[in-house]
């Protein structure tokens, strides 16, 4: 079961504007208090060891699990 924060960086990850990092992303986040940098690297090296997030990008996997967390949080 992934946690909210998961699910939140996944979301971002996959509606990040062209010209965004993972860095710029966890950046936006920590600012909006979501967690800190630190949690936020975390968060990434489990999501990378889960196969959701390859080369700081999303994998199909990763796309499919943020897709699914846009529905979530529609409801």
């Amino acid at each position: 079961m992934m946690t909210m924060e998961e699910k939140v960086l996944l979301l971002a990850m996959l509606k990040k504007e062209e010209n965004e990092t993972l860095r710029d992303i966890l950046a936006i986040l920590e600012s909006s208090r979501v967690f800190t940098m630190k949690e936020g690297r975390r968060l990434v090296k489990g999501l990378k060891k889960g196969g959701y997030i390859e080369e700081n990008e999303l994998t199909l996997k990763g796309s499919a699990a943020a897709r699914s967390a846009e529905e979530e949080f529609r409801l």
